[in-house]
């Protein structure tokens, strides 16, 4: 409309009354006091019985649009305070039901639908097996899966401002993403997770996780617990395919032991997959700052399912010797890392009130002339710098130990999945993340000997590290001496 005015392709503009062409008393006054004389355009407003030719017609039109985006203004306010309290109550705020569910026509609660959630689950179980969001949408654009706006609109009619009717499979990753992130799926509401930022900027504002507020089991869930918590650990560690185009299962989760980063699975067309291997991946940028850490894949898999299958098994046979360890190795563990953060948090408050005393001393020398204000600067400098940082660093210390005193391990969860995973034939990705924390790999006692004994540490889920140290003998070509 305006590059019509400008053409002098519009003479006048008339609107029912002065809201109808806007409700913000600054545009709504530049518009009618400026753009339309500038381009020669009549304005009128029938009710307002506005007429920018008859110019005492127009005494009144300030008030007016003041008084408009008074009301716009009080609408908003009312609004917001009856979302507020819906989403106290832990009502959901959205108008439409997500993809995978339906609203209940008397309840107005959701309710599943069986053939999206089906997809809903597809999707989490690729997830889960190691693909990413990208891959995924491809997947389902293969297998020619309508979209959620296309399968709404096909199914029960209703229209988006995302339907595109000539791509009706054509998913994108970032719809993947969205609903791999969405706790709706665990059966939980999240309300206040968007806002904006006044009535009138209308642009979204998302809030992180502990801003929400978050009500859970309000309606049934399409994803278990479970599979969900393997789902963000798989996004946490985002994994790239090789250039074979396969996917590392361990990703994320293989760490050195020295260093504390993540290592790097190698493979190539001309090698056998007996070759497959890792390496530290600070030794593949800088070969200086750690060694390599070498340990072939297939050597890990044995570990790994081999004391997977012990511990499960353990806990399965004897559940309360199985507790009663766990409670006893934790107790000790956790008293250990309280005393040492202690004596750590002592350190810093001695050294706290050393700084204290010193930087009085430099101020009574500075205030009686003994040093030169020049001098008290320099001095106090360095020592002001470490105080800000105590000051920063001690609270984080006692959060530190009052976390770990409520730290309990969470034996009953894994007692549970032991239970339910009773034949375990293979690693695969899920089972990894269902299981296992993290698994630390320490360098061979002898640098890339085929028969030196290696460490390996299995932090498994729920329990941390359970100790049993097996030599392997050289004869038998293997590499380890195992700490699970």
């Amino acid at each position: 409309m305006i590059a019509d005015m400008e053409n002098g392709e519009i003479g006048i503009i008339v609107t029912k009354d002065l809201s109808r062409l806007g409700r913000n008393q600054l545009h709504t006054g530049l518009y009618i006091e400026e753009r339309f004389p500038m381009f020669g355009v009549r304005y009128i407003a029938i009710n307002d019985n506005v007429d920018t030719e008859n110019a005492e017609s127009n005494d009144l039109m300030p008030f007016k649009n003041l008084f408009n985006e008074w009301f716009i203004r009080d609408t908003s306010r009312k609004i917001r305070a009856v979302q507020k309290a819906k989403a106290e109550r832990g009502e959901r705020l959205g108008t439409r039901a997500p993809y995978g569910y339906v609203k209940d026509l008397e309840t107005k609660k959701l309710v599943i639908d069986e053939e999206a959630a089906a997809v809903v689950k597809r999707i989490f179980a690729l997830c889960a097996a190691g693909n990413g969001p990208s891959q995924i949408a491809r997947i389902l654009k293969k297998e020619q899966v309508l979209t959620p706006t296309m399968y709404a609109y096909a199914k029960y009619g209703m229209t988006h401002t995302g339907l595109d009717t000539q791509r009706p499979y054509h998913w994108s990753g970032d719809t993947v993403a969205d609903m791999l992130e969405n706790e709706i799926y665990i059966g939980n509401t999240l309300n206040y997770r968007f806002s904006t930022r006044s009535y009138k900027d209308k642009r979204k504002i998302e809030h992180p996780r502990e801003e929400c507020l978050v009500f859970e089991n309000t309606h049934p869930a399409i994803i278990t617990k479970e599979i969900w918590d393997i789902v963000q650990q798989v996004r946490k560690n985002k994994r790239r395919r090789t250039k074979m185009d396969e996917q590392n299962k361990y990703s994320g989760l293989v760490v050195c032991a020295d260093c504390g980063k993540t290592m790097v699975l190698h493979r190539a067309h001309t090698m056998s997959a007996d070759y497959n291997h890792f390496t530290c991946r600070t030794y593949k940028k800088d070969g200086e700052a750690c060694t390599a850490h070498y340990i072939r894949e297939c050597i890990l898999d044995e570990i790994v399912l081999e004391d997977l299958r012990r511990i499960t098994a353990e806990a399965r046979e004897h559940p309360q010797e199985f507790a009663e360890y766990l409670n006893s190795k934790q107790s000790a563990e956790l008293q250990k890392e309280i005393r040492r953060l202690e004596k750590e948090k002592s350190t810093m408050q001695k050294r706290k009130a050393e700084l204290d005393a010193i930087f009085k001393k430099l101020y009574e020398d500075s205030v009686l002339g003994r040093i030169t204000a020049e001098q008290f600067q320099l001095l106090s400098a360095s020592y002001t710098d470490e105080q800000a940082k105590l000051t920063e660093s001690l609270p984080q210390r006692e959060a530190e130990i009052q976390r770990l005193k409520e730290t309990v391990s969470n034996t009953a969860a894994f007692l549970d999945k032991a239970k339910r995973y009773t034949d375990i034939q293979a690693l695969t990705p899920e089972l990894l993340r269902l299981f296992i924390q993290k698994i630390v790999v320490h360098e061979k006692e002898v640098k890339w000997s085929k028969h030196a004994p290696q460490t390996v540490e299995i932090h498994y889920a729920d329990i941390g590290c359970m100790e049993n140290r097996q030599t392997a003998e050289p004869e038998q070509h293997k590499e380890i001496l195992m700490v699970s």
